[in-house]
């Protein structure tokens, strides 16, 4: 494949991740900021909700990434004994975070307000996992 058609596969592909992280962050209000992360924390495509100020910048986001994508990792060495991970929540006193392995690598990054109510949680982890499904 020449340069030229590696680039247009490349932005239509980046085009598509956008989409499916624009599609997640309208299923809830309560959705902060959805991302794709490759296996060594680099973004492949985000969004954060209209209106929303990061609570990490740059650097710190960064780092974020990172630890998550190692703790994927890692977690992948249990498969074997305790089954694939669905997905990981981590409450913060400002903000809960969810992580979905994705099967071709790398996962969502999802963060949510943290005055969730437990049911609607748990309601929502259900469509995130049902939608992500579908891609």
């Amino acid at each position: 494949m020449d340069n030229k058609k590696q680039n247009q596969v490349a932005r239509e592909e980046s085009i598509r991740n956008k989409e499916k992280c624009h599609n997640l962050l309208l299923l809830s209000q309560k959705i902060r900021y959805v991302g794709i992360i490759n296996n060594f924390g680099k973004t492949i495509a985000g969004q954060l909700r209209p209106g929303l100020a990061p609570l990490l910048n740059v650097e710190q986001a960064i780092n974020e990434h990172f630890i998550e994508a190692t703790r994927n990792q890692l977690r992948k060495a249990f498969d074997s004994t305790l089954g694939p991970t669905s997905y990981t929540l981590t409450v913060n006193e400002k903000v809960i975070t969810l992580t979905f392995p994705l099967q071709s690598g790398g996962y969502y990054y999802v963060t949510l307000d943290n005055d969730i109510r437990k049911e609607d949680l748990a309601e929502l982890i259900d469509s995130l996992t049902q939608k992500i499904r579908t891609f």
